[in-house]
């Protein structure tokens, strides 16, 4: 973790050039505004009052679009996990300003100065999100989690919620977070092992505001993050079940790595001195790795790139959508104030968990979706990595001249992928005669904050 110094202000202005080039949205349309702001004095008329059910919410600490609040219960051997879904459906109507100019945008766009919204503020970050201490209208869906770690979808109801406190990764503790917090985790990362998912996150490369300026880090997730995402993990896994078993849906899936692409990743192991016996699968391997050491983590890293990327699809009646790396049936659910396809998945799965058709509305939507958050989540994955490379050339600007050490994270037909010691940067090198895992050390050529670039030589 590195705080950049940027006593010329190119990273500000850099980050104005980033907005401007991905046509990143700024504010709303007038109409847009006024419609949210009328849709925020909506008051909740179909919600059963769940005030007295003690939800918490549990986020980055600076997080203000709250899209889940839950609590957990015991029922006989089982854990009973009430998840409330910030309800969106209620405030945005099909068709209005708001609902149109959420088609346009597909998902919010996060930027280290700002994020821009799939709804506007005075909905995302007040009326809609499950803010601490105020009485907010919510979905919520009850997973019923049973020791082995298989989930279902036991009902949904829309409610109204009071979110007791606002947690945050960094500083919750134990005593703050419902009883059975870890052990639902625990059964659900057990049921992953079973079934043979291989959901390992490895350290990313995040560019964050801090005080007086930013910082460019290699963060792994936290413990409290991980055991979050089980959550809404086993949340999605049981909706996806209920859409397909209903035969209506959108789903999130993701092919495995090819023969040919597990062969690569058998040498690349083997480059890195992991032990990676023949008999066991990709899968396997996967589970047993500590993205805490640098060569395991580059051997997760050399997996996702292996893969085809994750993307969605409706449902279609004989096949069954598949997720490689959850090994299991998924949807994307849990997010609705930030991904425009989560609002219709969970107008799906309440009316399917109460009985109801699914809308017409609704039905269409999933035909509609896919290229719409294709588009969507290929735009955040081009911001991401300019706001990176951008970084790193504002960190490394007064270093030109500098020999730095590094190791070696991939090997492909475009060259080799290095990993600064001391520092947060990933950048290419032109070098040859290398493996995965091996060191060498480089010098900086020139890094141009204005072209987002960084050259290395090596020299050792």
């Amino acid at each position: 973790m590195k705080a950049i110094v940027d006593p010329d202000g190119a990273l500000t202005r850099g980050l104005v050039a980033i907005r401007s080039e991905f046509e990143v949205p700024g504010s709303f349309p007038t109409s847009v505004l006024a419609a949210a702001e009328v849709a925020a004095k909506r008051a909740p008329t179909r919600h059963v009052d769940r005030t007295r059910w003690p939800f918490v919410t549990l986020d980055p600490a600076s997080s203000t679009d709250l899209d889940q609040a839950f609590t957990i219960e015991r029922a006989g051997n089982d854990l009973l996990l009430h998840y409330a879904i910030a309800d969106v459906a209620w405030f945005v109507d099909d068709g209005d300003a708001v609902d149109m100019e959420a088609w346009v945008r597909g998902e919010t766009q996060y930027l280290p100065d700002g994020r821009a919204g799939l709804y506007p503020p005075v909905l995302s970050e007040d009326a809609a999100s499950l803010l601490p201490n105020s009485p907010r209208p919510a979905v919520i869906f009850s997973i019923r989690v049973a020791p082995d770690g298989g989930v279902r979808l036991d009902g949904a109801e829309r409610a109204i919620v009071r979110s007791t406190a606002k947690l945050a990764y960094e500083s919750a503790r134990d005593a703050d977070l419902p009883v059975g917090f870890a052990e639902f985790a625990d059964r659900i990362e057990a049921a992953e092992n079973a079934r043979g998912a291989s959901r390992v996150d490895a350290p990313e490369q995040e560019v964050a505001a801090i005080e007086g300026g930013y910082e460019l880090a290699l963060r792994p997730r936290l413990l409290s993050e991980e055991r979050n995402a089980a959550l809404s993990l086993a949340t999605n896994l049981a909706i996806a079940d209920a859409l397909q078993a209903h035969g209506t849906g959108l789903f999130r899936v993701m092919a495995p790595p090819d023969a040919r692409a597990v062969q690569r990743l058998r040498f690349t192991a083997r480059a890195l001195g992991l032990n990676w016996p023949a008999e066991m699968t990709l899968a396997q391997l996967e589970r047993t790795l500590d993205v805490a050491d640098a060569r395991q983590a580059a051997f997760v890293l050399a997996v996702r790139r292996a893969g085809t990327g994750a993307s969605y699809v409706p449902y279609r009646e004989g096949a069954v959508p598949w997720h490689a790396a959850m090994a299991a049936t998924y949807a994307h659910a849990t997010a609705p104030l930030r991904r425009l396809a989560d609002r219709y998945v969970v107008r799906a799965a309440l009316a399917i968990a109460n009985g109801q058709p699914v809308s017409d509305v609704v039905a269409q939507a999933f035909e509609r979706l896919p290229p719409v958050m294709a588009r969507a989540d290929a735009m955040g994955g081009r911001i991401g990595r300019a706001v990176i490379d951008l970084a790193e050339a504002v960190m490394l600007h007064s270093s030109e001249g500098e020999v730095f050490a590094a190791v070696v994270t991939d090997v492909d037909e475009r060259g080799v992928r290095i990993q600064l010691r001391d520092r947060p940067v990933a950048a290419r090198v032109e070098t040859h005669g290398v493996e995965p895992g091996d060191g060498l050390h480089v010098k900086l050529i020139a890094a141009d904050p204005e072209r987002r670039a960084v050259l290395f030589a090596r020299v050792g």
